[in-house]
């Protein structure tokens, strides 16, 4: 399963970006008020760290269709080919999608909370379908549940769409769906790092280290191959 990083942080970005397998980032109207200051200043910077080979995922704005298709083609004009534009799961979305899939512009339809609106995204040329995991689980209905079952509506579909899942609160979660066969996941950096983190993982490294120095001293094996 491929993972993007949920946020519009710099400093996160450049750091997850230099050392995790991301494969780009994806921001939201809300994710980008919490940074504030200039939105186009930002999201150039976003596109600069991750590179033009990785997706950025940005949302419009307009609520019409066409104005969301030409909002659209104003953010990919603006930030490269690797841009997907995120569309919420609307009636006038759904008619923006499809005039963006036949321009061949990636959507990302967004807010998906049942596998039905997941199906009618995918049927309108949705790169990608966004459902929310967590926001799911906290209205007990099973949101991991509903992942699994786009994705076998898409896998048994003639469509090139893929499952995007988001909305997560645990690493477990995100798990979940990788285990159902989730395509796509969108984490924020607390909890990207929580897929990293195990407290047994952190003392056998301890370990490692502790053993190693009691029997050779602060030598490491690069220091002995390249003095041998």
């Amino acid at each position: 399963m491929k993972l993007l990083l949920d946020t519009a942080n710099l400093a996160d970005i450049r750091y997850f970006n230099t050392y995790y397998p991301i494969e780009g980032a994806t921001t939201n109207p809300t994710i980008l008020s919490k940074e504030g200051g200039n939105v186009l200043e930002l999201l150039s910077s976003i596109r600069a760290i991750i590179g033009h080979k990785k997706e950025l995922h940005v949302q419009v704005t307009e609520t019409v269709c066409d104005k969301m298709v030409e909002e659209a083609e104003a953010i990919v004009a603006f930030l490269g080919p690797k841009t997907v534009v995120k569309i919420p799961i609307t009636d006038e979305g759904l008619r923006a999608t499809a005039i963006l899939a036949k321009r061949g512009i990636d959507v990302t339809v967004t807010a998906v909370l049942t596998a039905a609106q997941a199906m009618l995204a995918a049927n309108a040329g949705a790169a990608y379908v966004a459902p929310y995991v967590s926001r799911q689980e906290n209205l007990c209905a099973d949101g991991v549940g509903t992942v699994a079952e786009i994705v076998k509506i898409l896998d048994s579909s003639n469509v090139q769409t893929k499952v995007l899942a988001a909305s997560f609160k645990t690493a477990k979660e995100v798990l979940d769906v990788a285990v159902v066969g989730c395509h796509t996941a969108t984490v924020s950096a607390g909890t990207m790092r929580n897929l990293l983190s195990h407290t047994t993982t952190d003392t056998s490294i301890a370990r490692f280290a502790e053993d190693w120095k009691k029997a050779f001293g602060d030598v490491t094996l690069l220091g002995l191959l390249k003095n041998k």
